[in-house]
């Protein structure tokens, strides 16, 4: 779909992908935004912490955050905040571990995880009726990939879709965030990561995982082959990255859809820009900006304001309207 907006044109130092990636969302604080949880208890008898932002609204934005993320990482908050200056109810689905309360059974979240994100539109959809899915990162992954599992399936409550900073093709991503370069990100993710592991490991000793193996893990591929594969039902960190990489089902979604990855993003390899499949698809608006980073899509050091990311994706889902 055609699709008008105003080019991000960050200040110099957050020309730099990293800098965009660290700066915007260490530095950030979004004030003024406060939630009230409601925990929903799956069909597996586990359960789902969502947190709630209302402003009296039959529509809403419904938020998925990245790896290792929560509704209180400031990108969550600051496409709340506008979310609600506009009109919209919102809500922040926190994945399985990521509330602050680890969840109760062996399987936590992964990139290709969708059930779930099909259990709190069903959950959340009597009360609406028109729902805004927008996810970032591993939460983007997840959203593209079940809306293109749906397909024409899908729920009429859902009429446009965004996301942002997506490793559409898993094992690129995995690769390119196992670079010497990248070291601070991977160090950062795997401490979370292997933390919480070592928690599922006293919760269910019959899992067979030693903390020894936990520590050893350097990279993305020895932690999923290790834990993530294995404990959801794949054969290994390879399956597991093939089934659940969403640029395959991108041309399966049917409803209006906003993808955008900058170019420096730290995070992505050549095969997470998905040009082609794109086009193939009229419903899908992929953008590849020179700038932005990783989840940062920056323009100052003026972080009162909102960011590029946030005012863009309100234009796409209040265009036509």
């Amino acid at each position: 779909m055609l699709f008008e907006y105003e080019s991000l044109k960050p200040s110099f130092l957050l020309k730099s992908g990293n800098l965009n990636t660290i700066l915007t969302n260490q530095k950030r604080i979004v004030a003024d935004v406060s939630y009230n949880r409601e925990r929903v208890i799956t069909s597996d008898g586990d359960f789902i912490d969502l947190d709630f932002s209302k402003v009296g609204s039959k529509k809403i934005m419904l938020l998925l955050h990245g790896l290792e993320g929560n509704s209180n990482k400031q990108y969550a908050k600051g496409m709340v905040k506008i979310f609600n200056q506009n009109g919209f109810d919102a809500v922040v689905l926190n994945f399985r571990s990521c509330s602050g309360e680890i969840n109760k059974k062996p399987t936590t979240y992964h990139s290709g995880k969708t059930d779930d994100l099909d259990f709190v539109i069903e959950f959340i959809q009597a009360d609406y009726e028109e729902i805004v899915p927008i996810g970032f990162s591993l939460g983007g992954n997840v959203l593209v990939k079940y809306l293109g599992e749906k397909s024409v399936d899908i729920s009429t409550k859902l009429k446009k879709a965004v996301a942002f900073s997506v490793p559409f093709q898993l094992a690129d991503s995995a690769k390119e965030l196992a670079k010497r370069k990248n070291w601070i990100y991977m160090r950062r993710f795997l401490k979370s990561l292997k933390s919480k592991t070592k928690r599922k490991i006293d919760q269910f000793p019959e899992l067979g995982i030693s903390e020894e193996q936990v520590n050893q893990c350097k990279s993305f591929i020895d932690f999923d082959n290790l834990y993530t594969a294995p404990i959801h039902g794949f054969k290994d960190a390879n399956e597991y990255w093939e089934r659940c990489s969403s640029k395959q089902f991108i041309k399966g979604v049917s409803i209006p859809t906003l993808a955008v990855n900058a170019l420096d993003d730290p995070f992505l390899g050549v095969e997470c820009y998905p040009y082609k499949e794109a086009e193939l698809n009229p419903n899908v608006t992929f953008l590849a900006l020179k700038y932005g980073g990783h989840v940062g899509f920056g323009a100052s050091f003026d972080f009162s304001k909102p960011l590029w990311s946030e005012r863009l994706a309100l234009r796409f889902v209040m265009a036509d309207k």
